[in-house]
């Protein structure tokens, strides 16, 4: 079932290589668009300060900003349920943070932080914590109120609603935003770098951008987008681990 579950889409990732393939045969010039195979070469080629020193210092930003954003959307996201004058403050202030321009933002973070980790972490706190801040109050607006007084009328507290209802509501939905979150990390640690770092996988697709080495700019980001799979696959898999009764259903 499972082989015959992710058939089409191996169907389609090796027709859209095969179609790379001919359109950078077509245009024949590897510093706009470099074949797949020029990528992968050039991947082993620099697998020494890619894999020593730059994927090190992206996935600690990655790692960072993810920490941060989860601690953050979810106390955002208790806070608003609990409090409806809470939620009207705050929710209006999470939605108009996602129309900041975060590559506007990212010099800014680097006069006032440097090239420490901190100004990479904050472009991407700024485009993760929302997700997961807005999925995880959906799933505690989920929660039927009908449900809530029943529990209410057999004597529980707000804390026994809370760890025996709403928190495995919520549970799904967590796991959700965490994977919406962990691209947009990956996305704002590489933009943060772009923008303003000495080191990191962003800073190094921008260094080779400047020496014209399509297939140094492509490899970084073949190596960003296979971390941001198998960190969703992760999460994926401590999901069905955990969320048990959900594959039930």
């Amino acid at each position: 079932m499972k082989n015959n579950r992710n058939l089409p889409a191996a169907i389609l990732f090796f027709a859209l290589l095969m179609i790379w393939q001919a359109a950078a045969m077509g245009i024949s010039a590897a510093y706009i668009l470099p074949s797949p195979l020029q990528v992968l070469k050039r991947l082993w080629e620099l697998r020494g300060p890619l894999f020593s020193a730059h994927l090190p210092a992206t996935m600690q930003v990655v790692g960072i900003s993810l920490a941060i954003s989860i601690v953050l959307g979810l106390a955002l996201a208790v806070l608003m349920d609990v409090s409806p004058t809470a939620e009207k403050a705050l929710y209006p202030l999470v939605i108009a943070s996602q129309t900041i321009p975060t590559t506007a933002l990212a010099p800014l973070f680097v006069l006032w932080f440097g090239y420490t980790v901190w100004s990479k972490v904050l472009v991407a706190v700024l485009m993760t914590f929302f997700p997961i801040t807005v999925t995880v109050f959906d799933g505690f607006r989920s929660v039927k109120s009908d449900m809530t007084d029943l529990m209410r009328t057999f004597g529980a507290s707000d804390a026994q609603i809370f760890m025996k209802l709403k928190f495995p509501a919520v549970l799904p939905y967590f796991f959700s935003a965490v994977k919406m979150a962990v691209p947009l990390s990956i996305i704002g640690a590489a933009i943060g770098e772009w923008l303003g770092a000495q080191s990191g996988l962003g800073y190094f697709s921008r260094r080779m951008m400047t020496q014209l080495d399509g297939a140094g700019v492509f490899a970084p980001i073949l190596l960003l987008s296979v971390c941001a799979m198998l960190m969703t696959a992760v999460v994926s898999l401590l999901e069905r681990r955990i969320v048990t009764w959900r594959q039930e259903l």
